[in-house]
């Protein structure tokens, strides 16, 4: 069956945004773009909460014509384009590229979501995932963790009342600092 998988970046001190929704502290060269872009387009579909999925709305449908951005970026473009989208939210009224409108974490539809789809899902945001936690419905956890402290902002964890138990598969440390910590969920 199918992983649902919540990758993020994260500061050494734990936090996924500044406390503006900033990103600028985020190391992303091209070697961890091109695992970036590896680890997604294998995926089945993004998951994600309305915030995150208007983050990347704003960016990637068409960072691919700019020549600015590097080789990596606009391939990202693409990948995210074409892949399947889900976006939760009690407030969109639409989402183009892909992208079905879900109102709310119903583990059956997610479920069936999870049999249904040609990869792993990819959950991205930081309530959504909580309640995904919550729910039981995560499978690994990926952390870039950033080598840099921000002091403030989103916390990465938001399921205060979830004890999760996980056990470490695997690490990678990437050139420019970044580390990868891959955990899966113990049941």
């Amino acid at each position: 069956m199918r992983k649902i998988i919540w990758a993020m970046s994260a500061s050494v001190d734990g936090f996924m945004a500044g406390p503006d929704g900033s990103l600028d502290w985020h190391l992303v060269d091209d070697e961890l773009h091109r695992h970036f872009n590896a680890t997604f387009a294998a995926m089945g579909a993004f998951l994600d909460g309305r915030v995150s999925w208007e983050l990347m709305a704003e960016d990637w449908p068409t960072a691919d014509e700019d020549p600015a951005n590097s080789e990596p970026m606009r391939e990202f473009a693409g990948i995210w384009r074409d892949m399947p989208k889900y976006v939760f939210s009690r407030t969109l009224e639409r989402a183009g590229w892909g992208t079905t409108i879900l109102r709310d974490v119903v583990p059956e539809e997610i479920e069936a979501l999870r049999k249904s789809a040609d990869g792993d899902l990819a959950v991205g945001g930081a309530d959504l995932a909580a309640s995904f936690l919550r729910l039981g419905l995560i499978d690994e956890i990926h952390v870039y963790v950033h080598p840099v402290v921000i002091g403030r902002g989103q916390r990465m964890f938001r399921a205060a009342d979830v004890r999760a138990d996980l056990s470490l598969a695997e690490t990678h440390a990437f050139g420019n600092g970044v580390v990868l910590l891959r955990y899966e969920l113990m049941r």
